[in-house]
């Protein structure tokens, strides 16, 4: 079942309520977005003879475009490549040649920066030009039916190895995340709506499939981006609204509402995810929104869903470990199994830590054009999340530690081996490990640690990481070793190298 019924089934019954909206402006109806997505489905397959399957990239800050460009993939039976704008060009580059992605919708201040178009890449409409007016012209195509394994979204994740991995989210996936939010994490009704100040790219625009099933209006912020200042002012216009965030930007929503005594009361929740949450910024954001709180845990791989902790465990005060519970990551989401493993798949008892795996509909079946990765970490029918957990008795799941090396900072995930190797490309540098240390504002802030041949400063190696990586994955200290700790094996020690960052103060 293609997901753009979804959408298609709200230009029937809700014809002329709004469907998106730029600030506080209507700019579409449920039929206008069908509309206009019918008509650029039309145009990609007509004028660039692109098939069902093909992959179609979106390059862009979150914009009320972003939403018709995603459901004109769906209609037309094509798969959608959302890439997160803060990328490097180089980093696009690379993701457009592994997807071979056939069109790539970039706006207009990320155009100016792309470089060379991998062959392949048939064009790159740039959004809300005169050129992509003139593809919302063409003659509509008709909802094309899809199998329900059929390819809707691929998610480029960083791995261990350096380079992304494409998971391969189906339309069965997506269907099962759409209803396990309204079991698990909270009701939507008809006219509500989504405020996306996080990345449509990554969360947010997952959650643009339970909204649309619910009739909900999908709202974009007119900077494109996250401004505490201008959600709250947009609360008014859209009373019952919902984000996904990232705890950093719970914490800056609170301390705005805190300082000016904001109007809250048309917000009706905040899901976060994406990194822990502190305890002390929990006991803040309830005492000033009171408790419309409720947390996922998920991975590209099974998007938005393994655990939730919804409102009512977060309300839950009376119940003699309630204050434990909200360390938790929740119980497991009603699509999809979740265990606890030791190394060879079995199951460990209730307390004890081991990776935390999945399985279920909500599971993605692989990597694109990379089966080796796909047999690790899902060859079993389980997936392996790289996570470290333990559940308690009453069935909620503590995350302890990470067994992948992800550094989560701002919400953002960053992986140590990725901006290792751009390190260990300058002439200087000899060895060097990428860490993570505690950040009370991001969460975790990347820490490298170097051995060079010579002399370098910092500032030289900032410059040669910024030509090559997205800002927000460069180090922002650095800590210069004449060598890096190692154990027998010449494995470097982490956790050493992590206390003595730790010791020598606050990152820069």
């Amino acid at each position: 079942m293609n997901l753009a019924q979804l959408f298609a089934r709200n230009a029937r019954r809700a014809a002329d309520r709004p469907a998106v909206a730029l600030g506080t402006r209507p700019v579409s109806t449920h039929a206008d977005l069908c509309r206009r997505a019918a008509r650029l489905a039309g145009a990609m397959g007509e004028r660039f003879h692109l098939r069902q399957g093909d992959r179609v990239a979106i390059f862009a800050r979150n914009l009320p475009e972003y939403v018709e460009i995603l459901l004109a993939c769906w209609w037309g039976g094509f798969a959608a490549v959302p890439v997160n704008a803060k990328l490097h060009p180089r980093e696009l580059g690379w993701i457009l040649e592994h997807s071979a992605a056939a069109l790539l919708f970039a706006d207009e201040d990320l155009a100016a920066g792309l470089g060379e178009a991998p062959a392949g890449l048939r064009e790159t409409p740039i959004i809300g030009s005169a050129a992509y007016r003139r593809l919302l012209e063409a003659e509509p195509a008709s909802l094309v039916p899809v199998d329900p394994d059929a390819l809707a979204w691929l998610f480029y994740t960083s791995g261990t190895t350096g380079r992304p991995k494409g998971a391969m989210i189906t339309h069965r996936n997506l269907r099962a995340m759409t209803y396990a939010y309204f079991i698990d994490v909270d009701t939507i009704a008809p006219g509500e709506a989504i405020v996306h100040a996080a990345p449509m790219s990554h969360g947010s625009g997952l959650y643009i499939l339970p909204h649309a099933a619910a009739g909900a209006v999908q709202v974009i912020p007119e900077s494109g981006g996250f401004d505490p200042a201008e959600v709250f002012a947009l609360l008014p216009q859209w009373p019952g609204s919902t984000l996904f965030a990232a705890p950093t930007m719970v914490r800056r929503l609170t301390e705005h509402a805190r300082e000016r005594d904001v109007e809250t009361t048309a917000l009706k929740t905040i899901v976060y995810g994406g990194a822990p949450m502190y305890l002390a910024d929990l006991d803040a954001a309830h005492e000033v929104f009171g408790f419309r709180l409720a947390q996922i845990y998920g991975q590209g791989e099974s998007p938005m869903t393994i655990t939730a902790l919804d409102k009512r465990a977060h309300a839950a005060t009376d119940h003699p470990r309630w204050r434990e519970r909200l360390r938790s990551a929740g119980t497991p989401q009603t699509v999809c199994e979740v265990e606890v493993a030791d190394e060879e798949g079995r199951p460990r008892p209730v307390g004890e830590v081991g990776e935390v795996r999945v399985r279920g509909d909500s599971v993605v079946p692989g990597y694109w054009r990379d089966p080796e990765a796909s047999r690790r970490t899902m060859g079993d029918g389980w997936l392996r999340t790289g996570d470290l957990g333990a559940f308690d008795e009453d069935g909620f799941l503590y995350i302890k530690d990470r067994s992948k090396d992800l550094i989560i900072s701002g919400g953002a995930n960053i992986y140590p081996r990725e901006v290792e190797d751009v390190l260990l490309s300058h002439p200087a540098v000899r060895e060097v490990s990428v860490i993570g240390v505690p950040d009370r504002e991001w969460g975790e802030r990347v820490v490298a640690c170097v051995v060079t041949e010579r002399e370098v400063g910092e500032a030289e190696l900032d410059a040669w990481c910024l030509a090559r990586i997205a800002r927000f994955k460069r180090p922002r200290r650095y800590l210069f070793l004449e060598s890096l700790p190692k154990n027998n094996y010449g494995k470097i020690l982490k956790r050493e190298l992590r206390a003595r960052a730790t010791a020598g103060g606050k990152p820069g």
